[in-house]
């Protein structure tokens, strides 16, 4: 089978998390073809691949946001009939807007995006909203906020679609938007999957966001709720990592029947075998993560620096990938503002290698999903502290008949007094600190291997194929 996996920011320009997973899981069904459609922000990005990708990919389609300001578009249109005007306005609200009706315009007959973002329609469908939702706010800004959200979603819907007989987007978004062109485009279904729930991550960076003009940060989340809306709609089957995340969803109007949560998965012979660290006198402590905001790696070095008031030998390791320069030069800033000793970057590393020097890890995000690096933390036996978000709680505790027991501490995220205590803990009491590396290493041998997680999403793909053969014949 051909299958087109559709990716927003990550494989294969971003190592870790997501793209890890993805990397995976592709090697791991080489008698199915993948076409890699990968979406990045930047063309400046172009061909930079982290990853030598398996042999069962035959194509890599690069799309990049920015080209959108740059592109030439031959097609004009300077009438738009009632049916497009009504499927435009809706767009422009960041409502439910006629999906085919814009897909033939813009993908079937090419039109122009900047036809309709600098028509005569376009500026009194846009006066509308002013006049009913921002009376006090500069029009001009209006403007430019409407025709920033707009131009990239229109640029992407004229892209020449790869073939396939399945296109799976790992996210909603721009990867969910495009997945269900792909179904459009060769009456073929498509597949959702989320790793975290891509609105509310947006969400969320939207509230920190300092580019965004204050009066317009709900409609930017609109914006987000409108492209994930689209994708969950005509999605054969939705899955997440874990039953909350997929409530979430149906919380967001996806039909509970098409919905289905399928774990992450660890490869655990890799490191099952992993010694546990060798006295040396410090309490080495790990943090395998992308610096980068979302993970909150500032909250991670407060809590450090206190702790070292408290055990004097605590060592940490950050270990993982820059992707996010200016905020990774912030975080050295920080360690050196606090004078912080026994901190290490150690950049990208070989995790395998890298675990051993390990007693615990500890893992400060503000939104996670399933996140693979406690599963490696928990498959080597060594406890984690991670933050309560995404399916955190579930991996230290367990759920449902798992009683293995505590396999670490969850604590508040962006909390650095309850991150700090939680770490002391683990550096205190080797004893506890032993016992929950066991019960986290069962745990993942029981509920989080590779190999199981493969075998379940080749069954999502029968579903999916079946459940499309009956409404199509339906």
């Amino acid at each position: 089978m051909r299958i087109c996996v559709i990716l927003e920011g990550c494989y294969p320009y971003v190592t870790g998390g997501v793209s890890t997973w993805m990397h995976q899981y592709i090697s791991a069904m080489p008698q199915h073809e993948f076409v890699v459609w990968a979406i990045g922000a930047d063309s400046a990005d172009r061909g930079k691949f982290k990853y030598t990708l398996p042999a069962n990919v035959t194509e890599v389609k690069e799309i990049f946001l920015n080209d959108a300001l740059t592109a030439a578009f031959k097609r004009k249109k300077n009438t738009f009939s009632e049916r497009e005007t009504a499927a435009l306005r809706e767009l422009i609200r960041c409502q439910r807007p006629d999906w085919d009706c814009l897909f033939r315009m813009y993908h079937d007959n090419r039109v122009s995006p900047a036809a309709f973002l600098k028509s005569q329609e376009f500026v009194e469908l846009l006066m509308e909203i002013c006049r009913e939702e921002y009376p006090y706010t500069a029009f001009s800004d209006l403007f430019h906020t409407v025709r920033s959200m707009l131009l990239p979603v229109l640029y992407i819907l004229q892209e020449e679609v790869p073939e396939a007989e399945l296109y799976h987007a790992v996210a909603t978004g721009y990867a969910g938007l495009l997945a269900r062109l792909g179904s459009y485009a060769y009456h073929v279904p498509y597949l959702l999957t989320e790793h975290g729930i891509y609105t509310r991550e947006r969400e969320e960076e939207i509230i920190r966001a300092t580019w965004v003009v204050p009066a317009f940060k709900r409609f930017w989340g609109r914006f987000f709720y409108m492209l994930s809306g689209a994708a969950y709609e005509k999605a054969a089957m939705i899955t997440s990592l874990f039953d909350r995340a997929m409530e979430t969803q149906i919380e967001m109007g996806c039909e509970r029947k098409r919905c289905r949560y399928v774990p992450n998965g660890v490869h655990y012979e890799r490191f099952c075998e992993i010694p546990l660290k060798k006295e040396n006198g410090y309490i080495d402590i790990g943090a395998v993560l992308r610096i980068a905001p979302i993970k909150d790696v500032k909250t991670m070095l407060y809590a450090f620096a206190e702790l070292k008031t408290r055990v004097k030998n605590a060592r940490l390791t950050i270990a993982g990938p820059e992707d996010e320069e200016e905020y990774a030069r912030e975080c050295y800033a920080l360690a050196e503002q606090l004078c912080i000793r026994d901190l290490y970057f150690a950049g990208t590393v070989n995790i395998l290698e890298y675990m051993e020097k390990f007693d615990f890890t500890v893992l400060s995000s503000i939104s996670e999903g399933q996140p693979l690096a406690v599963l490696e933390s928990f498959a080597a036996g060594r406890p984690c502290v991670t933050t309560d978000v995404g399916c955190c709680r579930q991996l230290i505790n367990g759920m449902g008949a798992d009683t293995l027991g505590p396999a670490g501490y969850c604590v508040p995220p962006m909390h650095r007094e309850a991150l700090c205590g939680a770490m002391e803990k683990l550096c205190l009491k080797p004893e506890e600190r032993y016992r929950m590396g066991q019960a986290a290493k069962k745990r993942v041998q029981l509920y989080y291997r590779h190999e199981d997680m493969i075998r379940n999403y080749l069954h999502v793909y029968d579903e999916v194929f079946e459940r499309w053969r009956e409404s199509d014949s339906a």
